[in-house]
């Protein structure tokens, strides 16, 4: 007697009704027979199969931090747009991802104060006046936050939340690999940063002077070496912290990544700029063998990350997102540089940091997460349903019921509080030369909200689209996106300062 076995479907992420194949008990080494599976009665018996998920590393989507979404590779529905989630219990609630993201994006979010009142500081150097070039570099520079350092903190979120890293062997392999890597990247994107903004300054003046390009160049490699060690050592205490803490390091560590990016950037750009034009007067060979030094150091960071088989992939294919952004980010100093040069603008430069570290720490959190959810479901270029071809909807990146969804309200939700915090300190501490009116802060804040929402709907159809062509997002989003957040964070602003100037919203100090 033969009986047919039924198969039920189950919405749970964790849980699935399965059918027995007579003779396959689950992979057991043991056969099984037809008649293992039937009640007393002889009628067929339900088997419920508790799934685990099992990554390649043997770990359970139990332990990861994020939901099985409605973008399951599961689904039947291929359109673009997300249907409703099925009803299975939530793993990140809006108020557990807003509890987690705001200590650090607060964090994040007084470094960029730092960091602009670093700014209004040192622009009135003689560095700053006589080679307004440094301030291309700028945003281009605080931007290698998002091209390394929070590329970086992504991919070890990642690899940490799919259990690449729970052994001391894979730790110390992530580590040495991805440290070598962000330094190669870190002295060439340096390195390119000085020729745009030699470019860049010298187009619109037709001035170009040797020592001043040489300047800005050992500058910025040294900066960027520097800043990008420092950080990424912090990065990686950061993700390895919070995992032992039991905390999704995709929430905390690109925010954190942030946090002290933009002010130890900044203030290394400020004084090895301003000691390095000190020595132009007697020493002008202090400057080329500054720049040098660093470059000679390329091929021993290249011979580390070649030999590491989780870091020679980046190394050969991750160039094109980093260059392109550190262009992205530069044309944003270039407006900078327009307009902070500009003695009715001067009050700019304290806010431009601010702004664009904002947009930039939360449109990273969105992709990070985003990228760490994709990659729960299989590799680059799997499962065509999570990952549409197509723009989504902004009903679908907003309004969804799925998590990517959810967690971009809660960031977007974050702007307006978090900006008026962040202005009521930076005039509590007198910077900048903008009083804060109400025009003003409808206008600020109009700019903030706008800059933020393009980006995270830039983010979900991007991370969605890069992983539809076999592209780890990792690796290649969060350089685009926080290079955009520069450039319409700058350009926003800079909008915002002309028109409440042609206004004559005289009480804000716009002028003074």
């Amino acid at each position: 007697m033969t009986s047919k076995l039924e198969q039920k479907e189950s919405p749970q992420a964790n849980g699935a009704v399965l059918p027995i194949v007579p003779g396959d008990c689950l992979g057991s080494p043991e056969r099984a027979e037809p008649s293992d599976f039937l009640g007393p009665d002889g009628t067929a018996v339900e088997v419920v199969v508790l799934e685990s998920r099992a990554n390649a590393k043997g770990v359970r989507e139990e332990d990861a931090l994020l939901e099985n979404g409605s973008q399951s590779n599961e689904s039947d529905d291929t359109s673009t747009d997300r249907g409703p989630e099925p009803a299975s219990p939530l793993k990140e609630t809006s108020f557990s991802i807003g509890l987690q993201v705001l200590f650090p994006f607060l964090l994040a979010g007084f470094g960029t104060v730092a960091a602009g009142m670093v700014l209004d500081i040192v622009q009135h150097w003689d560095v700053f006046k006589y080679v307004t070039e440094v301030f291309i570099l700028v945003p281009a520079l605080l931007g290698l936050k998002g091209n390394l350092e929070m590329t970086l903190a992504s991919r070890l979120s990642t690899a940490a939340n799919i259990g690449q890293m729970d052994t001391p062997k894979e730790l110390w392999k992530m580590i040495t690999g991805n440290m070598a890597l962000i330094q190669v990247q870190a002295t060439v994107v340096g390195f390119l940063a000085s020729i745009a903004a030699v470019v860049f300054g010298w187009i619109p003046d037709g001035h170009f002077s040797v020592d001043h390009a040489v300047l800005l160049c050992a500058s910025s490699v040294a900066t960027a070496f520097i800043a990008s060690l420092v950080l990424g050592m912090i990065m990686i205490g950061v993700i390895i912290g919070s995992r032992k803490m039991g905390i999704n390091p995709d929430n905390v560590a690109t925010p954190i990544a942030a946090s002290l990016g933009d002010l130890i950037t900044l203030a290394l750009l400020s004084g090895i700029s301003w000691g390095l034009y000190k020595e132009l007067e007697s020493k002008a060979y202090v400057n080329p063998l500054v720049c040098a030094f660093f470059i000679s150091l390329l091929p021993i960071w290249i011979i580390i990350a070649k030999r590491n088989s989780a870091t020679r992939e980046v190394l050969y294919s991750g160039w094109e997102p980093v260059i392109i952004a550190m262009a992205i980010s530069s044309v944003g100093g270039l407006i900078l540089d327009r307009t902070v040069s500009d003695p009715n603008f001067a009050g700019m430069a304290v806010f431009t940091p601010v702004i664009n570290g904002v947009g930039g720490n939360l449109v990273a959190v969105q992709a990070s997460r985003i990228s760490t959810y994709l990659h729960m479901s299989g590799v680059p270029g799997d499962s065509p349903e999570t990952a549409p071809r197509k723009c989504p909807s902004p009903c679908s990146t907003f309004f969804s019921s799925d998590v990517n969804s959810r967690s971009a309200r809660v960031l977007f939700l974050l702007v307006v509080p978090g900006h008026l915090v962040f202005l009521y300190t930076i005039s509590s501490m007198q910077g900048g030369h903008t009083t804060l009116t109400l025009i003003f802060i409808v206008f600020y804040m109009t700019a903030a909200l706008l800059q933020v929402l393009i980006l995270l709907y830039i983010a979900d159809w991007m991370v969605h689209w890069m992983w539809g062509r076999d592209l780890d997002p990792d690796n290649f989003s969060i350089p685009y996106l926080t290079a955009l957040g520069d450039l319409i964070g700058t350009g926003l602003l800079a909008l915002s300062f002309h028109v409440l100037w042609l206004i004559g919203d005289r009480d804000s100090d716009v002028g003074d």
